[in-house]
Protein backbone atom coordinates (compact mmCIF):
# COMPACT_ATOMS: atom_id res chain seq x y z
CA UNK A 1 0.00 0.00 0.00
CA UNK A 2 2.42 2.62 -1.30
CA UNK A 3 1.96 6.36 -1.88
CA UNK A 4 4.61 8.01 -4.07
CA UNK A 5 4.91 11.77 -4.53
CA UNK A 6 5.77 12.72 -8.12
CA UNK A 7 4.79 16.34 -8.76
CA UNK A 8 4.03 19.70 -7.07
CA UNK A 9 6.44 18.83 -4.26
CA UNK A 10 8.18 21.99 -3.08
CA UNK A 11 6.67 23.52 -6.24
CA UNK A 12 3.25 24.95 -7.07
CA UNK A 13 2.44 23.18 -10.34
CA UNK A 14 2.56 19.70 -11.86
CA UNK A 15 0.50 17.86 -9.23
CA UNK A 16 0.80 14.07 -9.38
CA UNK A 17 0.55 11.33 -6.74
CA UNK A 18 0.89 7.58 -7.37
CA UNK A 19 -0.95 4.92 -5.35
CA UNK A 20 -0.28 1.19 -5.43
CA UNK A 21 -2.65 -1.04 -3.44
CA UNK A 22 -2.85 -4.80 -3.98
CA UNK A 23 -2.52 -5.31 -7.73
CA UNK A 24 -4.17 -1.97 -8.55
CA UNK A 25 -2.27 1.12 -9.60
CA UNK A 26 -3.72 4.63 -9.67
CA UNK A 27 -2.73 8.26 -10.05
CA UNK A 28 -4.33 11.24 -8.33
CA UNK A 29 -3.92 14.23 -10.65
CA UNK A 30 -1.54 14.30 -13.59
CA UNK A 31 -0.55 17.92 -13.99
CA UNK A 32 1.74 19.89 -16.25
CA UNK A 33 4.47 22.06 -14.76
CA UNK A 34 3.97 25.73 -15.56
CA UNK A 35 6.34 28.63 -15.07
CA UNK A 36 9.84 28.19 -13.68
CA UNK A 37 10.70 24.61 -12.69
CA UNK A 38 13.17 24.20 -9.84
CA UNK A 39 13.26 20.47 -9.17
CA UNK A 40 13.22 17.39 -11.39
CA UNK A 41 9.94 15.48 -11.18
CA UNK A 42 10.49 11.74 -10.96
CA UNK A 43 8.81 9.47 -13.50
CA UNK A 44 6.03 7.04 -12.68
CA UNK A 45 7.54 3.85 -11.22
CA UNK A 46 5.48 1.84 -13.73
CA UNK A 47 4.48 2.38 -17.34
CA UNK A 48 1.39 4.44 -18.15
CA UNK A 49 -0.22 1.32 -19.61
CA UNK A 50 -0.07 -0.34 -16.18
CA UNK A 51 -2.09 2.40 -14.50
CA UNK A 52 -5.68 1.31 -13.88
CA UNK A 53 -7.25 4.61 -12.82
CA UNK A 54 -6.69 8.36 -12.73
CA UNK A 55 -8.57 10.39 -10.13
CA UNK A 56 -8.71 14.09 -10.99
CA UNK A 57 -9.37 16.84 -8.41
CA UNK A 58 -10.11 19.56 -10.97
CA UNK A 59 -9.58 20.72 -14.54
CA UNK A 60 -6.73 23.23 -14.19
CA UNK A 61 -3.84 22.26 -16.45
CA UNK A 62 -1.35 22.06 -13.56
CA UNK A 63 -3.49 19.16 -12.31
CA UNK A 64 -4.80 17.64 -15.56
CA UNK A 65 -2.44 18.73 -18.33
CA UNK A 66 -0.37 15.55 -18.73
CA UNK A 67 -3.32 13.17 -19.00
CA UNK A 68 -3.07 13.19 -22.84
CA UNK A 69 0.61 12.29 -22.47
CA UNK A 70 -0.42 9.32 -20.31
CA UNK A 71 -2.73 8.23 -23.11
CA UNK A 72 0.06 8.71 -25.65
CA UNK A 73 2.23 6.45 -23.48
CA UNK A 74 -0.39 3.70 -23.39
CA UNK A 75 -2.87 4.51 -20.60
CA UNK A 76 -6.27 2.97 -21.35
CA UNK A 77 -7.93 3.03 -17.92
CA UNK A 78 -10.70 5.17 -16.48
CA UNK A 79 -10.45 8.81 -15.40
CA UNK A 80 -12.83 9.70 -12.55
CA UNK A 81 -13.83 13.33 -12.02
CA UNK A 82 -16.92 15.41 -11.24
CA UNK A 83 -19.34 16.14 -14.06
CA UNK A 84 -18.23 19.77 -14.38
CA UNK A 85 -14.55 18.74 -14.40
CA UNK A 86 -15.23 16.24 -17.18
CA UNK A 87 -16.93 18.96 -19.26
CA UNK A 88 -14.16 21.49 -18.63
CA UNK A 89 -11.39 18.99 -19.43
CA UNK A 90 -13.09 18.25 -22.72
CA UNK A 91 -12.24 21.78 -23.82
CA UNK A 92 -9.13 22.50 -21.73
CA UNK A 93 -7.12 19.43 -22.72
CA UNK A 94 -7.92 19.95 -26.38
CA UNK A 95 -6.89 23.60 -26.02
CA UNK A 96 -3.67 22.57 -24.27
CA UNK A 97 -2.88 20.18 -27.13
CA UNK A 98 -3.52 22.92 -29.66
CA UNK A 99 -1.06 25.15 -27.80
CA UNK A 100 1.55 22.34 -27.75
CA UNK A 101 1.20 21.86 -31.50
CA UNK A 102 1.27 25.59 -32.28
CA UNK A 103 4.32 26.25 -30.12
CA UNK A 104 6.21 23.25 -31.52
CA UNK A 105 5.63 24.53 -35.07
CA UNK A 106 6.82 28.01 -34.10
CA UNK A 107 9.89 26.64 -32.30
CA UNK A 108 10.65 24.32 -35.21
CA UNK A 109 10.66 27.20 -37.70
CA UNK A 110 12.99 29.10 -35.39
CA UNK A 111 15.22 26.03 -34.88
CA UNK A 112 15.52 25.34 -38.60
CA UNK A 113 16.66 28.89 -39.25
CA UNK A 114 19.41 28.27 -36.68
CA UNK A 115 20.32 24.90 -38.20
CA UNK A 116 18.90 22.95 -35.23
CA UNK A 117 16.54 19.97 -34.97
CA UNK A 118 12.75 20.15 -35.12
CA UNK A 119 10.74 20.43 -31.90
CA UNK A 120 7.94 17.94 -31.32
CA UNK A 121 4.77 18.67 -29.29
CA UNK A 122 4.42 16.92 -25.94
CA UNK A 123 1.14 15.52 -27.23
CA UNK A 124 -1.34 16.17 -30.01
CA UNK A 125 -5.02 17.03 -30.32
CA UNK A 126 -5.62 13.35 -31.18
CA UNK A 127 -4.07 12.33 -27.85
CA UNK A 128 -6.27 14.85 -26.03
CA UNK A 129 -9.40 13.64 -27.81
CA UNK A 130 -8.56 10.04 -26.89
CA UNK A 131 -8.08 11.09 -23.26
CA UNK A 132 -11.49 12.77 -23.14
CA UNK A 133 -13.12 9.49 -24.13
CA UNK A 134 -11.86 7.89 -20.90
CA UNK A 135 -13.53 10.30 -18.45
CA UNK A 136 -16.17 8.94 -16.05
CA UNK A 137 -18.34 11.62 -14.34
CA UNK A 138 -19.12 11.22 -10.63
CA UNK A 139 -21.36 13.07 -8.20
CA UNK A 140 -20.27 15.00 -5.13
CA UNK A 141 -20.60 13.38 -1.70
CA UNK A 142 -21.30 9.85 -2.93
CA UNK A 143 -18.93 7.02 -2.06
CA UNK A 144 -18.04 5.05 -5.17
CA UNK A 145 -16.60 1.53 -5.04
CA UNK A 146 -14.08 1.54 -7.88
CA UNK A 147 -12.77 -1.99 -7.25
CA UNK A 148 -12.20 -4.29 -4.26
CA UNK A 149 -9.13 -2.27 -3.25
CA UNK A 150 -10.32 1.32 -3.82
CA UNK A 151 -13.38 3.42 -3.03
CA UNK A 152 -13.54 7.21 -3.35
CA UNK A 153 -15.69 10.17 -2.40
CA UNK A 154 -15.44 13.57 -4.12
CA UNK A 155 -16.22 16.60 -1.91
CA UNK A 156 -16.56 20.19 -3.17
CA UNK A 157 -13.23 22.03 -2.72
CA UNK A 158 -14.63 25.47 -3.69
CA UNK A 159 -11.66 26.30 -5.93
CA UNK A 160 -13.09 25.98 -9.45
CA UNK A 161 -16.31 24.81 -11.02
CA UNK A 162 -16.31 21.07 -10.33
CA UNK A 163 -13.21 21.09 -8.11
CA UNK A 164 -12.97 18.45 -5.40
CA UNK A 165 -11.03 17.06 -2.53
CA UNK A 166 -10.90 13.28 -2.75
CA UNK A 167 -11.24 10.89 0.18
CA UNK A 168 -9.85 7.53 -0.85
CA UNK A 169 -10.38 4.31 1.10
CA UNK A 170 -7.79 1.60 0.43
CA UNK A 171 -7.99 -2.10 1.28
CA UNK A 172 -5.15 -4.60 1.01
CA UNK A 173 -5.59 -8.03 2.62
CA UNK A 174 -6.87 -7.17 6.13
CA UNK A 175 -5.44 -3.65 6.17
CA UNK A 176 -7.66 -0.62 5.55
CA UNK A 177 -6.42 2.97 5.34
CA UNK A 178 -7.96 6.28 4.25
CA UNK A 179 -6.20 9.15 2.50
CA UNK A 180 -7.52 12.64 1.73
CA UNK A 181 -6.10 14.52 -1.25
CA UNK A 182 -7.02 18.17 -0.73
CA UNK A 183 -6.63 19.22 -4.36
CA UNK A 184 -6.67 23.02 -4.39
CA UNK A 185 -8.70 24.39 -1.48
CA UNK A 186 -10.72 27.39 -2.54
CA UNK A 187 -10.94 30.87 -1.13
CA UNK A 188 -14.12 31.67 0.78
CA UNK A 189 -16.85 34.09 -0.33
CA UNK A 190 -15.98 33.75 -4.01
CA UNK A 191 -18.70 34.51 -6.54
CA UNK A 192 -20.64 31.81 -8.39
CA UNK A 193 -19.35 28.65 -6.68
CA UNK A 194 -19.71 27.33 -3.12
CA UNK A 195 -17.17 27.61 -0.32
CA UNK A 196 -14.98 24.57 0.36
CA UNK A 197 -16.69 21.71 2.18
CA UNK A 198 -15.13 20.02 5.18
CA UNK A 199 -14.32 16.32 5.57
CA UNK A 200 -14.49 14.12 8.67
CA UNK A 201 -10.85 13.06 8.48
CA UNK A 202 -8.58 10.22 7.41
CA UNK A 203 -5.46 8.32 8.39
CA UNK A 204 -3.37 10.52 6.08
CA UNK A 205 -3.95 13.94 4.53
CA UNK A 206 -2.19 15.64 1.62
CA UNK A 207 -2.77 19.39 1.89
CA UNK A 208 -1.86 22.08 -0.61
CA UNK A 209 0.11 25.10 0.64
CA UNK A 210 -0.02 27.70 -2.14
CA UNK A 211 -0.82 30.42 0.42
CA UNK A 212 0.54 28.56 3.42
CA UNK A 213 2.65 31.56 4.49
CA UNK A 214 0.21 34.36 3.66
CA UNK A 215 -3.13 35.90 4.53
CA UNK A 216 -5.51 37.50 2.08
CA UNK A 217 -6.50 40.05 4.74
CA UNK A 218 -9.94 41.53 4.98
CA UNK A 219 -12.14 40.64 2.03
CA UNK A 220 -11.71 43.56 -0.38
CA UNK A 221 -14.53 45.29 -2.16
CA UNK A 222 -13.87 43.56 -5.49
CA UNK A 223 -16.67 45.38 -7.29
CA UNK A 224 -15.69 48.77 -5.89
CA UNK A 225 -11.97 48.31 -6.67
CA UNK A 226 -12.69 47.08 -10.19
CA UNK A 227 -15.04 50.04 -10.81
CA UNK A 228 -12.35 52.46 -9.53
CA UNK A 229 -9.70 51.04 -11.85
CA UNK A 230 -12.08 51.23 -14.82
CA UNK A 231 -13.14 54.81 -14.02
CA UNK A 232 -9.56 56.04 -13.70
CA UNK A 233 -8.32 54.20 -16.80
CA UNK A 234 -11.23 55.21 -19.03
CA UNK A 235 -10.83 58.84 -17.91
CA UNK A 236 -7.27 58.66 -19.28
CA UNK A 237 -8.64 57.26 -22.55
CA UNK A 238 -7.05 53.87 -21.89
CA UNK A 239 -7.94 50.20 -21.86
CA UNK A 240 -8.13 47.87 -18.88
CA UNK A 241 -6.35 44.68 -19.95
CA UNK A 242 -6.95 41.72 -17.65
CA UNK A 243 -4.82 38.58 -18.06
CA UNK A 244 -7.36 36.09 -16.82
CA UNK A 245 -7.55 32.35 -16.50
CA UNK A 246 -10.06 31.24 -19.11
CA UNK A 247 -11.83 28.95 -16.67
CA UNK A 248 -12.98 30.33 -13.35
CA UNK A 249 -11.41 33.77 -13.14
CA UNK A 250 -12.90 35.09 -16.40
CA UNK A 251 -16.38 34.09 -15.26
CA UNK A 252 -15.82 35.78 -11.87
CA UNK A 253 -14.81 39.00 -13.63
CA UNK A 254 -17.96 38.86 -15.76
CA UNK A 255 -20.00 38.38 -12.58
CA UNK A 256 -18.46 41.52 -11.04
CA UNK A 257 -18.73 43.60 -14.22
CA UNK A 258 -22.44 42.73 -14.54
CA UNK A 259 -22.96 44.25 -11.07
CA UNK A 260 -20.92 47.34 -12.01
CA UNK A 261 -22.98 47.82 -15.17
CA UNK A 262 -26.25 47.24 -13.32
CA UNK A 263 -25.41 49.84 -10.66
CA UNK A 264 -23.90 52.37 -13.09
CA UNK A 265 -20.64 52.55 -11.14
CA UNK A 266 -18.44 53.66 -14.06
CA UNK A 267 -19.14 57.32 -14.81
CA UNK A 268 -16.27 58.17 -17.17
CA UNK A 269 -17.46 55.82 -19.95
CA UNK A 270 -20.74 54.29 -18.70
CA UNK A 271 -21.43 52.26 -21.86
CA UNK A 272 -18.01 50.63 -22.04
CA UNK A 273 -17.54 47.37 -23.94
CA UNK A 274 -16.04 44.21 -22.48
CA UNK A 275 -14.21 41.81 -24.81
CA UNK A 276 -13.66 38.20 -23.83
CA UNK A 277 -10.84 37.27 -26.19
CA UNK A 278 -10.29 33.58 -25.62
CA UNK A 279 -12.13 30.81 -27.44
CA UNK A 280 -11.50 28.62 -24.41
CA UNK A 281 -13.04 31.19 -22.05
CA UNK A 282 -16.08 31.48 -24.31
CA UNK A 283 -16.56 27.70 -24.28
CA UNK A 284 -16.01 27.55 -20.52
CA UNK A 285 -18.61 30.28 -19.95
CA UNK A 286 -21.07 28.14 -21.89
CA UNK A 287 -20.40 25.31 -19.42
CA UNK A 288 -20.93 27.69 -16.49
CA UNK A 289 -24.30 28.54 -18.04
CA UNK A 290 -25.15 24.84 -18.44
CA UNK A 291 -26.35 22.03 -16.20
CA UNK A 292 -23.86 22.35 -13.34
CA UNK A 293 -26.10 23.95 -10.71
CA UNK A 294 -24.80 21.60 -8.00
CA UNK A 295 -21.64 23.77 -7.94
CA UNK A 296 -23.37 27.15 -7.54
CA UNK A 297 -23.68 29.16 -4.34
CA UNK A 298 -26.93 30.59 -2.99
CA UNK A 299 -26.50 34.06 -4.52
CA UNK A 300 -25.95 32.67 -8.00
CA UNK A 301 -28.91 30.33 -7.67
CA UNK A 302 -31.15 33.25 -6.61
CA UNK A 303 -30.17 35.14 -9.79
CA UNK A 304 -30.82 32.12 -11.98
CA UNK A 305 -34.17 31.42 -10.31
CA UNK A 306 -35.16 35.04 -11.00
CA UNK A 307 -34.33 34.68 -14.69
CA UNK A 308 -31.05 36.63 -14.54
CA UNK A 309 -27.97 35.33 -16.32
CA UNK A 310 -25.17 36.20 -13.83
CA UNK A 311 -22.52 36.27 -16.58
CA UNK A 312 -24.23 38.37 -19.26
CA UNK A 313 -24.80 42.10 -19.77
CA UNK A 314 -25.05 44.79 -22.43
CA UNK A 315 -21.70 45.52 -24.08
CA UNK A 316 -20.30 42.01 -23.65
CA UNK A 317 -18.52 40.93 -26.82
CA UNK A 318 -17.12 37.46 -27.44
CA UNK A 319 -14.04 37.21 -29.64
CA UNK A 320 -13.66 33.87 -31.39
CA UNK A 321 -11.52 34.16 -34.52
CA UNK A 322 -8.04 35.62 -34.83
CA UNK A 323 -9.52 38.43 -36.94
CA UNK A 324 -11.89 39.23 -34.05
CA UNK A 325 -8.87 39.42 -31.76
CA UNK A 326 -6.87 41.72 -34.06
CA UNK A 327 -9.85 44.06 -34.42
CA UNK A 328 -9.95 44.69 -30.66
CA UNK A 329 -6.69 46.67 -30.72
CA UNK A 330 -7.75 48.54 -33.86
CA UNK A 331 -10.68 49.95 -31.90
CA UNK A 332 -9.37 52.97 -29.96
CA UNK A 333 -12.38 53.34 -27.65
CA UNK A 334 -11.68 52.68 -23.94
CA UNK A 335 -12.66 49.12 -23.09
CA UNK A 336 -12.02 46.08 -20.95
CA UNK A 337 -10.09 43.18 -22.51
CA UNK A 338 -10.25 39.82 -20.74
CA UNK A 339 -7.83 37.38 -22.32
CA UNK A 340 -5.94 34.19 -21.47
CA UNK A 341 -3.57 32.92 -20.32
CA UNK A 342 -3.80 34.21 -16.78
CA UNK A 343 -0.02 34.20 -16.23
CA UNK A 344 0.71 35.63 -19.71
CA UNK A 345 2.70 32.57 -20.74
CA UNK A 346 0.74 31.80 -23.92
CA UNK A 347 -2.37 32.69 -25.86
CA UNK A 348 -3.86 35.93 -27.10
CA UNK A 349 -3.05 37.95 -23.98
CA UNK A 350 0.54 38.29 -25.19
CA UNK A 351 -0.67 40.14 -28.29
CA UNK A 352 -2.77 42.47 -26.15
CA UNK A 353 0.21 43.14 -23.89
CA UNK A 354 2.32 43.97 -26.94
CA UNK A 355 -0.25 46.56 -28.01
CA UNK A 356 -1.09 47.97 -24.57
CA UNK A 357 1.90 47.68 -22.21
CA UNK A 358 3.80 50.61 -23.70
CA UNK A 359 0.91 53.11 -23.48
CA UNK A 360 0.81 55.16 -20.26
CA UNK A 361 -2.97 55.60 -20.28
CA UNK A 362 -3.66 51.84 -20.12
CA UNK A 363 -3.94 49.57 -17.09
CA UNK A 364 -2.80 45.96 -16.86
CA UNK A 365 -4.84 44.39 -14.06
CA UNK A 366 -3.74 41.10 -12.53
CA UNK A 367 -6.50 39.12 -10.85
CA UNK A 368 -4.81 35.84 -9.96
CA UNK A 369 -1.69 34.21 -8.58
CA UNK A 370 1.39 34.61 -10.78
CA UNK A 371 3.84 31.72 -10.52
CA UNK A 372 7.53 32.74 -10.21
CA UNK A 373 9.23 32.72 -13.58
CA UNK A 374 6.11 33.58 -15.57
CA UNK A 375 5.76 36.74 -17.64
CA UNK A 376 2.89 37.84 -15.41
CA UNK A 377 5.05 37.63 -12.29
CA UNK A 378 7.86 39.50 -14.07
CA UNK A 379 5.55 42.41 -14.95
CA UNK A 380 3.95 42.43 -11.50
CA UNK A 381 7.37 42.63 -9.84
CA UNK A 382 8.24 45.84 -11.70
CA UNK A 383 10.05 44.93 -14.91
CA UNK A 384 10.78 48.01 -17.04
CA UNK A 385 10.72 46.08 -20.31
CA UNK A 386 9.64 42.62 -21.43
CA UNK A 387 10.23 40.68 -24.63
CA UNK A 388 7.18 39.69 -26.69
CA UNK A 389 7.44 37.99 -30.09
CA UNK A 390 11.12 38.88 -30.26
CA UNK A 391 10.47 42.58 -29.62
CA UNK A 392 11.41 44.57 -26.52
CA UNK A 393 8.28 46.24 -25.11
CA UNK A 394 8.42 49.06 -22.55
CA UNK A 395 6.22 48.64 -19.47
CA UNK A 396 4.65 52.11 -19.23
CA UNK A 397 1.07 51.11 -18.43
CA UNK A 398 -0.31 51.28 -14.90
CA UNK A 399 0.12 47.88 -13.22
CA UNK A 400 -2.61 46.93 -10.74
CA UNK A 401 -3.19 43.79 -8.69
CA UNK A 402 -6.66 42.98 -7.38
CA UNK A 403 -5.51 41.35 -4.16
CA UNK A 404 -7.51 38.77 -2.29
CA UNK A 405 -9.24 37.43 -5.36
CA UNK A 406 -7.09 34.30 -5.39
CA UNK A 407 -8.83 31.00 -6.00
CA UNK A 408 -6.76 29.48 -3.16
CA UNK A 409 -7.57 29.66 0.52
CA UNK A 410 -4.97 31.50 2.61
CA UNK A 411 -3.11 30.15 5.63
CA UNK A 412 -6.08 30.71 7.94
CA UNK A 413 -8.51 28.90 5.62
CA UNK A 414 -6.12 25.99 5.02
CA UNK A 415 -5.74 25.46 8.76
CA UNK A 416 -9.50 25.81 9.27
CA UNK A 417 -10.09 23.13 6.61
CA UNK A 418 -7.63 20.78 8.32
CA UNK A 419 -8.79 21.49 11.88
CA UNK A 420 -12.42 20.77 10.91
CA UNK A 421 -11.57 17.06 10.67
CA UNK A 422 -12.93 15.15 13.66
CA UNK A 423 -10.55 12.27 12.94
CA UNK A 424 -7.02 13.61 13.40
CA UNK A 425 -4.66 12.24 10.72
CA UNK A 426 -1.61 10.19 11.66
CA UNK A 427 0.47 12.27 9.25
CA UNK A 428 -0.07 15.36 7.11
CA UNK A 429 1.90 15.72 3.90
CA UNK A 430 2.38 19.32 2.74
CA UNK A 431 2.50 19.70 -1.04
CA UNK A 432 1.71 22.21 -3.84
CA UNK A 433 3.59 25.23 -2.51
CA UNK A 434 6.70 27.21 -3.31
CA UNK A 435 9.92 25.66 -2.04
CA UNK A 436 10.26 27.50 1.27
CA UNK A 437 6.51 27.76 1.81
CA UNK A 438 6.10 23.97 1.99
CA UNK A 439 8.68 23.73 4.77
CA UNK A 440 7.29 26.79 6.58
CA UNK A 441 3.70 25.56 6.53
CA UNK A 442 4.68 22.03 7.57
CA UNK A 443 6.64 23.46 10.51
CA UNK A 444 3.71 25.73 11.47
CA UNK A 445 1.20 22.86 11.43
CA UNK A 446 3.56 20.77 13.56
CA UNK A 447 4.62 23.30 16.19
CA UNK A 448 1.43 25.33 16.58
CA UNK A 449 -1.28 22.80 15.73
CA UNK A 450 0.19 19.47 16.79
CA UNK A 451 0.17 17.63 13.46
CA UNK A 452 2.86 15.15 12.45
CA UNK A 453 3.89 16.80 9.16
CA UNK A 454 6.25 16.16 6.29
CA UNK A 455 6.97 18.15 3.11
CA UNK A 456 8.14 15.56 0.54
CA UNK A 457 10.30 16.00 -2.53
CA UNK A 458 9.47 14.25 -5.79
CA UNK A 459 10.33 10.56 -5.60
CA UNK A 460 9.45 10.14 -1.91
CA UNK A 461 7.54 6.90 -1.21
CA UNK A 462 5.53 6.10 1.91
CA UNK A 463 4.01 2.82 3.08
CA UNK A 464 0.47 3.68 4.18
CA UNK A 465 0.01 0.29 5.87
CA UNK A 466 3.05 0.50 8.16
CA UNK A 467 3.28 4.28 8.43
CA UNK A 468 6.94 4.22 7.43
CA UNK A 469 8.90 5.78 4.59
CA UNK A 470 10.04 3.46 1.83
CA UNK A 471 12.21 6.23 0.41
CA UNK A 472 12.84 9.84 1.42
CA UNK A 473 13.89 11.54 -1.80
CA UNK A 474 16.47 14.29 -1.98
CA UNK A 475 15.81 17.40 -4.06
CA UNK A 476 17.29 17.25 -7.57
CA UNK A 477 17.60 20.63 -9.23
CA UNK A 478 16.92 20.98 -12.94
CA UNK A 479 20.10 21.55 -14.96
CA UNK A 480 20.52 23.48 -18.20
CA UNK A 481 21.21 20.19 -20.01
CA UNK A 482 17.93 18.71 -18.80
CA UNK A 483 16.07 21.81 -19.98
CA UNK A 484 17.63 21.57 -23.43
CA UNK A 485 16.69 17.90 -23.78
CA UNK A 486 13.14 18.63 -22.69
CA UNK A 487 12.88 21.53 -25.11
CA UNK A 488 13.48 19.45 -28.23
CA UNK A 489 10.93 16.79 -27.34
CA UNK A 490 12.32 14.36 -29.91
CA UNK A 491 14.14 12.09 -27.49
CA UNK A 492 11.24 12.33 -25.06
CA UNK A 493 8.90 11.13 -27.81
CA UNK A 494 11.21 8.14 -28.32
CA UNK A 495 11.01 7.38 -24.59
CA UNK A 496 7.22 7.74 -24.74
CA UNK A 497 7.13 5.22 -27.60
CA UNK A 498 9.18 2.86 -25.46
CA UNK A 499 6.74 3.25 -22.57
CA UNK A 500 3.86 2.47 -24.89
CA UNK A 501 5.63 -0.58 -26.33
CA UNK A 502 6.19 -1.97 -22.84
CA UNK A 503 2.52 -1.39 -22.00
CA UNK A 504 1.48 -3.26 -25.15
CA UNK A 505 3.83 -6.13 -24.22
CA UNK A 506 2.24 -6.43 -20.77
CA UNK A 507 -1.26 -6.44 -22.28
CA UNK A 508 -0.28 -9.36 -24.53
CA UNK A 509 0.42 -11.61 -21.57
CA UNK A 510 -1.64 -14.75 -22.02
CA UNK A 511 -1.76 -14.44 -25.81
CA UNK A 512 -1.26 -17.38 -28.16
CA UNK A 513 2.27 -18.74 -28.63
CA UNK A 514 2.10 -17.88 -32.32
CA UNK A 515 1.19 -14.21 -31.70
CA UNK A 516 3.77 -13.78 -28.94
CA UNK A 517 6.51 -15.34 -31.09
CA UNK A 518 5.63 -13.02 -33.97
CA UNK A 519 5.56 -9.96 -31.72
CA UNK A 520 8.91 -10.94 -30.18
CA UNK A 521 10.48 -11.36 -33.62
CA UNK A 522 9.30 -7.91 -34.69
CA UNK A 523 10.75 -6.29 -31.56
CA UNK A 524 14.04 -8.13 -31.99
CA UNK A 525 14.29 -6.95 -35.60
CA UNK A 526 13.65 -3.37 -34.51
CA UNK A 527 16.32 -3.63 -31.81
CA UNK A 528 18.83 -5.15 -34.25
CA UNK A 529 18.30 -2.19 -36.60
CA UNK A 530 18.83 0.51 -33.95
CA UNK A 531 21.18 -1.11 -31.42
CA UNK A 532 24.32 0.64 -32.60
Amino acid sequence: MILTFLGADHEVTGSCHYIEVGNKKAVVDCGMEQGKDIYVNQELPVTAGEIDYIFLTHAHIDHSGLIPLMVKRGFKGQIFATKATCQLCNIMLRDSAHIQEFESKWKTRKAKRAGKEAVEPIYTTEDAAAACELFVPVDYDKEIQICDEISVKFVDAGHLLGSASIKMSLTENDTKKTVIFSGDIGNINKPIIKDPCFLDGADYVLIESTYGDRFHGEAPDYVGELARIMNETFARGGNVVIPSFAVGRTQEMLFFIRIIKEKGMVKSVPNFDVYVDSPLAVEATTIFNGDVVECFDEETMDLINNGINPLNFKGLKLSITSNDSVAINENMQPKVILSASGMCEAGRIRHHLKHNLWRENNTILFVGFQTPGTLGRTILEGAKTVKLFGEEIAVNAHIENLKGISGHGDQKELIKWLDAMTIKPQKVFVVHGEDKVCDYFADLLNKEHGYDTYAPYSGTSFDLATGEFVKEAEPIRITATAKQKRASGLYENLVNAGHRLLAVIKRNEGGTNKDIAKFTSQIQSLCDKWDR
